[in-house]
């Protein structure tokens, strides 16, 4: 059986292109997931965020090597094994990014990626709360609105008004026309439920007889005839066959996959192929490389005055909070809690923003499993455009094994350079009158923590990923030897395929990564479709009954 596209991945991209490419009922799709069904309470609880990372059945469980720059620590790089992808168990923080970002990209060589060419699809995805403008858009099928308990926690707006203390702006959309200053944060929760792309994108495309998903299916190489791609061999439990298309295949496995996979069938670079045990079909030195991430780390201090979330930890409070989640879709449950954010400036000649916050009122690590004794907040923080930059590289031809992942965090001394600057603005910031009364001591990096080398040696020993990888298979001008694809998102010097997800991004964005990877496939599926801006809304218009979802390789198609 041969479909007109094929999609490796249901994550971010993939569930996007999966309705895009099927809306117009001309296509047939095939969209295969590795993981399983997204039908989860702790995937679909927003508070629950931490449940569903930690769960072996929902992550592919990367860790990066030992990051030489970081004392040789290694960290947890969480990815989304699920309907969904990584927008399944992300924390929901919807940021767009920057539009100098944008503007980044293109002169770099993502020709037709400026922040004016993506504008239009940032507001065709969303259905912001806040109503459409000149910038936001209302009737896309993501829901994207504010928490609810900013009003009931004053720790949000005490934080925000000591930002404007410190003489930083407010900002009420930092989606809109300004992203510089302190304000509410936004998140991808609509109706209480967390709109993952398998919520807002897939389902709702299900019911199309065009659209074949496969679940618990595992890819292993792409299948190729020369230098063109012919379809794939796909895997479920003991049995893998080939499987074919006619048009194009496309994939989507995100920044750790999507690579891997190219690497795993003969492209990318010839030493590294070499090494891994694998025939060089087509040598693209670019595949894997560029590999850029966030780091942050945690500031936390005690809280005087017993208001933070710290009191909510206990068996009984979390019984009561998904109680109410589960009669209303209301309340503390409905929130992934960082409700209040900033983006600031490093040094005052900097063009734009490159340090984000995120506001949480508790002390407690990223996962939930360690938090201080009493009351506490703290703020998550750290750089958005470092200079550092790693790889992902396959360790062997078998496709079950993970590949050699490092970030080379810290190897760049302007990033050095950047954290010391970080960690004085945040001490400025969250010394403001503003959260005095409710300032207590300083846990963490402690008032003891000073100096450059003291901070130095702080960061290289706490600072965690943000969970942000991405730019392992970049957009690029003909020029660039190291551009793995053209400005349509095409393999070079391949035929039929291409990748869309955030390993195409030239550069790493100035904030969380699911929004500006949502708007890259919306304008990736109108290039595969040749849809001109003229045509578009006449295109998104139509739609196609019936459908088939399958557990197994074509199961039941």
């Amino acid at each position: 059986m041969k479909f007109d596209y094929i999609i490796v991945g249901a994550g971010s991209a993939g569930c996007v292109l999966a309705n895009r490419l099927t809306a117009c009922g001309k296509y047939s799709v095939l969209l295969l997931e590795a993981g399983g069904s997204d039908r989860s309470l702790i995937i679909s609880m927003p508070s629950a965020l931490s449940y569903p990372m930690n769960t072996k059945r929902f992550n592919w469980g990367y860790t990066s090597e030992a990051e030489p720059y970081l004392d040789h620590r290694k960290l947890n790089c969480p990815r989304g094994r699920v309907l969904g992808g990584t927008s399944s168990i992300n924390g929901m923080a919807f940021v767009r990014g920057h539009a100098c970002d944008f503007d980044e990209w293109e002169k770099l060589g993502a020709e037709g990626w400026g922040y004016q060419d993506c504008l239009p699809y940032f507001k065709r995805m969303e259905q912001w709360q806040g109503g459409a403008d000149e910038y936001r858009g209302s009737s896309g099928p993501l829901g994207v609105g504010l928490g609810n308990n900013m009003r009931l926690n004053p720790l949000y707006e005490a934080f925000i008004h000591a930002g404007i203390e410190a003489g930083y702006p407010r900002t009420d959309d930092y989606n809109g026309r300004e992203q510089e200053g302190f304000g509410p944060m936004q998140m991808t929760v609509d109706k209480g439920f967390r709109a993952s792309t398998s919520r807002a994108y897939l389902r709702p495309a299900l019911n199309r007889s065009n659209l074949t998903v496969c679940k618990n299916t595992q890819v292993n190489r792409i299948v190729f005839e020369g230098k063109k791609a012919v379809g794939v061999e796909i895997q479920s439990g003991r049995k893998s066959r080939n499987v074919g298309f006619k048009r194009e295949l496309i994939l989507s496995a995100g920044s750790i996959g999507s690579p891997h996979l190219l690497q795993l069938s003969g492209i990318g670079q010839r030493e590294t192929l070499k090494q891994a045990g694998i025939e060089t079909l087509h040598e693209l030195p670019g595949v894997g490389e560029n590999l850029q991430d966030h780091l942050e780390i945690y500031f936390q201090y005690e809280c005087k005055v017993p208001i933070s979330l710290n009191a909510k930890l206990n068996q009984f409070n979390k019984a009561l909070i998904g109680l109410q989640w589960l009669c209303f879709k209301t309340g503390l449950g409905s929130t992934n809690h960082f409700e209040a954010c900033a983006f600031i400036r490093s040094q005052a000649e900097q063009k734009w923003p490159d340090i984000q916050y995120h506001f949480l009122p508790a002390a407690m690590s990223y996962d939930g499993k360690v938090a201080i004794k009493g009351h506490g907040y703290q703020v998550h923080v750290g750089p958005n455009k470092p200079k550092s930059r790693g790889f992902v590289r396959a360790k062997s031809a078998n496709s079950s094994e993970q590949p050699e992942i490092r970030f080379n965090y810290l190897k760049d001394e302007e990033d050095v350079k950047v954290w010391r600057r970080v960690i004085r603005l945040t001490r400025e910031i969250l010394e403001q009158p503003a959260l005095e009364q409710y300032r207590g001591k300083e846990i963490q990096p402690g008032s003891s923590i000073q100096s450059d080398e003291e901070v130095d040696a702080w960061v290289r020993q706490h600072a965690e990923s943000a969970y942000h990888p991405s730019c392992t298979c970049k957009i690029g001008s003909d020029s660039d030897p190291m551009a793995v694809l053209d400005s349509q998102c095409r393999v070079r010097g391949l035929q039929a395929i291409r990748v869309v997800d955030s390993s195409i991004f030239t550069t790493i964005t100035n904030g969380n990564l699911n929004a500006p990877t949502i708007m890259a496939a919306e304008k990736a599926a109108d290039m595969i479709l040749g849809v001109s801006k003229d045509s578009r809304e006449h295109h998104l218009g139509m739609d196609n009954p019936g459908g088939v979802i399958a557990n197994a390789p074509l199961a039941s198609s």
